[in-house]
């Protein structure tokens, strides 16, 4: 079983699982009801979101040295209790089950959807 990340929105792979969406706002102008049916997320999970704040960061970083100044504070949000647990969960979850984990970014390398692929990789090893 796995973890996939994904890009909400995007047609599904087979055998994909569980789609969470891991970001702080639901998709504007799609009804509740279609979430699932139009590809963004059968699960809202903002716990794994970045804060307004530190999304604002990221979506003004120019350059490695910003970016890696959001990443750092991002790693550091998911350290508190209830977000770790969260990846504890998924991590465990996902060894009798595949799941993905989603954000809207198109560009997978400066979105915090890269950081939870690096966390949740380090918690599948146990």
């Amino acid at each position: 079983m796995a973890i996939r990340i994904v890009r909400l929105g995007t047609p599904r792979a087979v055998d994909e699982g569980l789609r969470i969406g891991t970001v702080r706002r639901p998709p504007r102008g799609v009804p509740k009801a279609e979430f699932a049916s139009r590809d963004f997320y059968d699960v809202w999970y903002p716990n794994l979101a970045p804060s307004a704040e530190l999304v604002a960061e990221a979506l003004a970083a120019e350059d490695d040295k910003q970016w890696r100044a959001f990443v750092r504070k991002f790693k550091a949000e998911m350290a508190v209790s209830e977000a770790s647990r969260s990846l504890d969960l998924l991590a465990a979850l996902s060894r009798s089950t595949n799941l993905s984990v989603g954000c809207y970014c198109e560009d997978e390398s400066r979105c915090h959807r890269s950081v939870l692929r690096e966390l949740l990789a380090e918690r599948a090893r146990w």
